[in-house]
Protein backbone atom coordinates (compact mmCIF):
# COMPACT_ATOMS: atom_id res chain seq x y z
CA UNK A 1 0.00 0.00 0.00
CA UNK A 2 1.52 3.34 -1.03
CA UNK A 3 2.09 6.04 1.58
CA UNK A 4 -0.18 9.06 1.73
CA UNK A 5 1.00 12.43 0.47
CA UNK A 6 0.80 13.81 4.04
CA UNK A 7 3.32 11.17 5.18
CA UNK A 8 5.81 12.24 2.50
CA UNK A 9 5.37 15.88 3.48
CA UNK A 10 6.01 14.98 7.13
CA UNK A 11 9.19 13.08 6.18
CA UNK A 12 10.48 16.05 4.16
CA UNK A 13 9.77 18.52 6.97
CA UNK A 14 11.45 16.24 9.53
CA UNK A 15 14.52 16.10 7.26
CA UNK A 16 14.78 19.90 7.27
CA UNK A 17 13.05 20.78 4.00
CA UNK A 18 11.09 24.04 3.80
CA UNK A 19 7.78 24.32 1.98
CA UNK A 20 7.99 27.17 -0.56
CA UNK A 21 4.34 26.80 -1.46
CA UNK A 22 3.07 25.97 -4.90
CA UNK A 23 0.16 26.20 -7.25
CA UNK A 24 -3.02 24.25 -6.69
CA UNK A 25 -2.34 20.92 -5.03
CA UNK A 26 1.43 21.09 -5.64
CA UNK A 27 4.01 21.93 -2.97
CA UNK A 28 7.68 22.75 -3.56
CA UNK A 29 10.21 21.79 -0.91
CA UNK A 30 13.77 23.11 -0.78
CA UNK A 31 16.80 22.23 1.33
CA UNK A 32 20.23 23.95 1.40
CA UNK A 33 22.06 20.67 0.61
CA UNK A 34 19.76 19.59 -2.25
CA UNK A 35 20.28 21.04 -5.72
CA UNK A 36 16.76 20.72 -7.15
CA UNK A 37 13.50 21.50 -5.33
CA UNK A 38 11.15 18.56 -4.77
CA UNK A 39 7.57 18.98 -5.98
CA UNK A 40 4.93 16.90 -4.20
CA UNK A 41 1.58 16.86 -6.04
CA UNK A 42 -1.76 15.76 -4.65
CA UNK A 43 -4.06 16.34 -1.72
CA UNK A 44 -2.77 15.21 1.69
CA UNK A 45 -5.13 12.21 1.81
CA UNK A 46 -4.23 10.91 -1.66
CA UNK A 47 -2.00 7.89 -2.21
CA UNK A 48 1.44 9.00 -3.39
CA UNK A 49 2.64 7.82 -6.79
CA UNK A 50 5.69 5.56 -6.71
CA UNK A 51 7.88 8.03 -8.65
CA UNK A 52 7.17 10.71 -6.02
CA UNK A 53 8.08 8.31 -3.20
CA UNK A 54 11.42 7.54 -4.92
CA UNK A 55 12.13 11.24 -5.52
CA UNK A 56 11.42 12.11 -1.87
CA UNK A 57 13.63 9.31 -0.53
CA UNK A 58 16.44 10.30 -2.92
CA UNK A 59 16.17 13.95 -1.83
CA UNK A 60 16.25 13.02 1.85
CA UNK A 61 19.40 10.97 1.25
CA UNK A 62 20.96 13.87 -0.66
CA UNK A 63 20.12 16.28 2.17
CA UNK A 64 22.23 14.20 4.59
CA UNK A 65 25.36 14.84 2.52
CA UNK A 66 27.32 18.06 2.92
CA UNK A 67 27.13 20.23 -0.17
CA UNK A 68 30.43 21.66 -1.35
Amino acid sequence: MPPKVRELIRQLENAGFANRGGKGSHRNFVHPNVVKPITVPGKPGDDAKQYIVRAVLRAIEESKNERQ
